[in-house]
């Protein structure tokens, strides 16, 4: 059948077929040409439901990605509708991940020698655009959307995270009217948003007087400032305040950040003369002289052989640590010093003016621990006028009933402090509490109450001396039992 002189342009046209020529093979006027056509065969129509094909743009990004969406969203609304990107074949060349190629590598890829121009090199800008339109910046990269907002509509925009710039607000007229409007919408991160932008851009001195009416303002400001680490600014901003006491404080937290314990006490010497309030003065000055002592406790314990350093070696410095535990090291390791010494209990009770109850407590624990209930005795026993010693306690006797046991005291320690508590249900409840026996029969047999003595027989080894004592209490007729 003849072919039509159409069909045979058309056939001899084709990429793969070319024409007897005299130049080399290789020459690069021939291989731009069927480039060329390799480029117009790919202007098919393929079926959109073909898994096996992928959109790709002239950037070489599936059309489905986010970068290309946007782009061509941008170009759609700029130039209306465009020519169809055509599909190119994954199926033997590119992967389903193919964001990372482009035509030009497709084409290089098939080609021979390996050695002719990209696609983007081969053909004029004019060329290009007939398959690839511009894809022109979106609305947002020409033109600032922003920049016509208000005050109150900028901070309403921030509120709802949405884009806002700050920038635009040049003048301090502008930018006080944001921080007000700001404050008038009661968001902290607004107002700390909008603080941050007037720190940058304005002087310190002006935002320091301009803060003075903004109490709300101003309280946002100095968190941020405390959160942010910005002691000196914040120690500027005080003091133009008027706020000594508290700036005196903002300056004295600075020693928690020092490691060394020499830099820090001189660091707190220092602060003695800044100006606190006549409480924070004492407690300033209560520090010092404490990480002063600690320090001269500390180089003089760290080469001592003492026993008790032998018995018990110790398993943390004492540098600063609180009174209290200083108190509890120093009843420890260093207990009937005299008074002379830094490291005495009392030297230390008396510096820092510590309570009797407290002092009580702390040296109760660090001789029960000891095991040494002799000291325990001499921290209760009292004389009276006429010589007699009689033990008593700020603590109540009950409280060291329980530190005692804690500390694995023996019965006979338990139920002499037993004894001691005066109200005789308490007393019941810890002889129970902690098995002493014998206080448990004698308080039943005070109280007549022979059931309860029957209950608790069965609680006692037999034969032992508090059975045998339950057993003549209750045969004992003279009793009048109350049940």
């Amino acid at each position: 059948m003849t072919r039509s002189k159409l069909e045979d342009d058309e056939y001899w046209n084709r990429s793969k077929l070319k024409a007897f020529t005299f130049d080399d093979e290789d020459d690069e006027f021939s291989r731009l040409k069927e480039s060329k056509r390799a480029v117009n065969s790919l202007m098919i129509d393929v079926d959109d439901e073909d898994d096996n094909f992928e959109k790709v743009s002239w950037s070489g990004e599936p059309v489905g990605s986010i970068s290309w969406s946007v782009k061509e969203t941008a170009s759609s609304n700029r130039s209306g509708s465009e020519p169809c990107f055509p599909k190119i074949d994954t199926t033997s060349s590119l992967s389903k991940q193919g964001s990372g190629y482009s035509l030009s590598s497709l084409f290089r890829a098939k080609s021979k020698s390996g050695g002719f121009q990209s696609f983007s090199e081969s053909f004029s800008e004019t060329s290009i655009r007939t398959y690839a339109p511009e894809l022109r910046k979106p609305k947002s990269d020409r033109k600032d959307f922003v920049s016509d907002l208000s005050p109150e509509e900028t901070v309403r925009r921030m509120q709802k995270g949405r884009a806002y710039s700050l920038e635009k607000f040049r003048s301090l007229q502008d930018k006080l009217l944001l921080l007000d409007e700001a404050v008038a919408l009661y968001d902290g991160n607004v107002i700390t948003a909008v603080l941050i932008y007037l720190k940058k851009s304005l002087n310190k001195d002006i935002l320091f007087r301009e803060l003075m009416s903004r109490d709300v303002a101003l309280h946002h400001y100095v968190h941020y400032l405390k959160e942010m680490g910005e002691q000196k600014l914040l120690v500027e901003l005080l003091k133009a305040l008027g706020r000594t006491e508290d700036m005196a404080l903002v300056q004295y937290k600075e020693n928690l950040g020092m490691k060394d314990e020499g830099r820090r006490r001189d660091f707190l010497k220092s602060c003695l003369s800044l100006p606190f309030s006549q409480d924070d003065a004492t407690h300033v000055q209560d520090h010092y002289t404490l990480l002063e002592r600690q320090i001269i406790i500390e180089a003089s314990d760290k080469k001592s052989d003492g026993e008790i350093f032998k018995r018990f070696p110790r398993k943390a410095s004492i540098l600063n640590m609180p009174i209290i535990t200083t108190l509890y090291y120093s009843c420890f390791y260093h207990y009937g010093e005299s008074e002379g010494t830094y490291s005495s209990p009392a030297n230390i009770r008396k510096t820092f003016r510590i309570s009797e109850k407290q002092y009580i407590l702390t040296a109760l624990g660090a001789r029960a621990k000891l095991r040494l209930w002799f000291d325990v005795d001499s921290l209760f026993n009292t004389k009276n006028w006429l010589g007699y010693t009689k033990k008593k306690s700020p603590i109540g006797f009950h409280k060291v009933v329980d530190i005692l046991h804690k500390n694995n005291a023996p019965i006979s320690v338990l139920q002499e402090y037993v004894n001691l508590i005066d109200d005789t249900e308490v007393k019941l409840s810890m002889a129970l509490k902690y098995k002493c026996h014998d206080i448990v029969i004698n308080t039943y047999r005070d109280l007549k109450d022979r059931q309860q003595l029957v209950v608790y027989v069965p609680k006692l080894e037999r034969d032992s001396v508090e059975y045998r004592k339950v057993q003549e209490i209750l045969s004992n007729g003279q009793i009048r039992w109350k049940n």
